[in-house]
């Protein structure tokens, strides 16, 4: 029985969506932000905004559309593996950044696509395990607490000794 995800757009949405994500992203975080402060620092002092819209003109789209590519090969992964293996959990994404790793570095031959696809799943990873930290971190604040009790009333006994059942003592 498939595993259906209601929190995921439809896998061919969510790969066109994620591409324009990654565009927008490389584009604002590595064009505009980077490159434009590199431009402004290597601009002589009178032609500094020309220098920094120069390097945002000329950088930001190159920048944007490798996170582009690099998003929807991530993404076009993932769908598969979510078609393949019915499940949500940890390893489809690590799997998804391997094999796009392993795709980026095809034209160098198989060796550095080895080494991309092992680079690209301990990065993805990092990643998941960094996110499954903070949401197990973040899920305790949200464990239910009992109501106060009125005043006079004590705290009702608990067993001192655990119940031993058939398998587990």
């Amino acid at each position: 029985m498939k595993h259906k995800d209601f929190n995921m757009e439809p896998c061919p949405w969510n790969i066109v969506y994620d591409l324009g994500s990654g565009f927008a992203i490389g584009v604002i975080g590595g064009g505009v932000i980077w490159h434009g402060f590199q431009g402004f620092r290597h601009s002589p002092r009178g032609d500094r905004l020309n220098g920094v819209l120069g390097a945002i003109k000329s950088r930001g789209p190159v920048l944007g559309g490798n996170f582009a590519v690099w998003a929807g090969l991530f993404n076009t992964f993932e769908c598969i593996l979510h078609d393949v293996r019915p499940r949500d959990d940890i390893w489809n994404p690590i799997f998804s950044g391997a094999a796009t790793g392993a795709v980026l570095a095809a034209r160098q031959g198989p060796r550095a696509m080895a080494i991309s696809a092992v680079m690209g799943g301990i990065i993805l990873g990092v990643i998941e395990g960094g996110i499954s930290a903070v949401s197990k971190i973040m899920g305790q604040s949200y464990d239910p607490v009992p109501p106060p009790l009125p005043e006079g009333v004590s705290q009702p006994k608990q067993e001192t000794e655990p119940k031993k059942g058939r398998f587990f003592a």
